[in-house]
């Protein structure tokens, strides 16, 4: 099992050439450990291999990709929601019956992990946090450098001292906020939710906002294009909430791999249309 690194501009081509590597000649098993995934847009997709891919999900029992998305963001809700704070609110409302409905979200979504983190005195809120530092961040001489994180870090920490003037030297070119959706000592399973780790977001000089998101695992087929798509989503939301431009998404994997049969997947990463009459 070898890394690889795939930069493309969009979630679509993204999927395609990760797929296109990790069904290479002698990797019989199609997997690989540290893979690195480079979107510069992840919120853009191709509309044609979108349908392809949701076809074959459909003839083979996957939830649809949008099904997928929504469990990092809820794009329709957030669509009809005027605020942030309006969208948590309605979420956090939503949250219990989204659990108890489907089955594959008993133990949580990431949004919820992102609005109603569980936390030692209740559900924090991480989005509207990470906004509000980001946008008053931008609005200063220079975003905050002194931010870096190695997942140990509770969401609830901090959420008013880094909201004033912050680190800002002239040669600052990068602030880091993280948003943990792995909670310790509630996530003890070996496999299942949570495999997003966390989300981290960067802030350049020229006031755009970028992502790298860390999992364990990724299933390339069931869950990958869904979650770049929702990152990206992601992404886009809080950088125009926060007042700055979206940027480039970067998703690590510790482990991908395709788990279905390789032969239903390569018409379509071929681009080989599979909705002809």
């Amino acid at each position: 099992m070898s890394l690889f690194v795939v930069d493309k501009a969009n979630t679509s081509l993204a999927w395609q050439d990760a797929c296109r590597k990790l069904d290479a000649p002698g990797n019989p098993k199609r997997d690989a450990l540290h893979t690195t995934v480079h979107i510069h847009n992840a919120a853009v997709e191709d509309p044609h291999v979108r349908a392809d891919f949701d076809q074959m999900r459909r003839e083979r029992g996957y939830p649809l990709i949008e099904t997928v998305a929504n469990t990092i963001f809820p794009a329709e809700l957030a669509a009809v929601s005027s605020t942030p704070e309006e969208l948590v609110r309605r979420y956090r409302v939503m949250y219990p019956r989204l659990c108890r409905i489907d089955r594959g979200n008993a133990t949580g979504t990431y949004f919820g992990r992102i609005v109603a983190y569980p936390g030692e005195n209740g559900p924090v809120d991480q989005l509207t946090a990470l906004i509000d530092r980001i946008r008053r961040q931008a609005a200063g001489r220079g975003p905050m450098t002194a931010a870096y994180e190695m997942g140990v870090a509770h969401p609830s920490d901090g959420l008013a001292s880094d909201l004033a003037e912050g680190d800002h030297a002239a040669d600052t070119d990068t602030g880091t906020w993280s948003a943990p959706v792995h909670a310790a000592g509630k996530d003890n399973g070996l496999r299942g939710f949570p495999c997003l780790s966390l989300c981290s977001f960067q802030l350049d000089r020229n006031r755009v906002l970028h992502a790298v998101a860390h999992y364990r695992s990724h299933y390339m087929v069931a869950r990958a294009y869904g979650n770049y798509l929702g990152l990206g989503r992601l992404l886009a939301y809080l950088a125009k909430h926060a007042e700055v431009s979206p940027g480039t998404l970067t998703v690590i994997a510790g482990h991908a791999q395709i788990e279905e049969n390789i032969s239903a997947l390569r018409p379509i990463l071929r681009g080989q249309t599979r909705l002809v009459t």
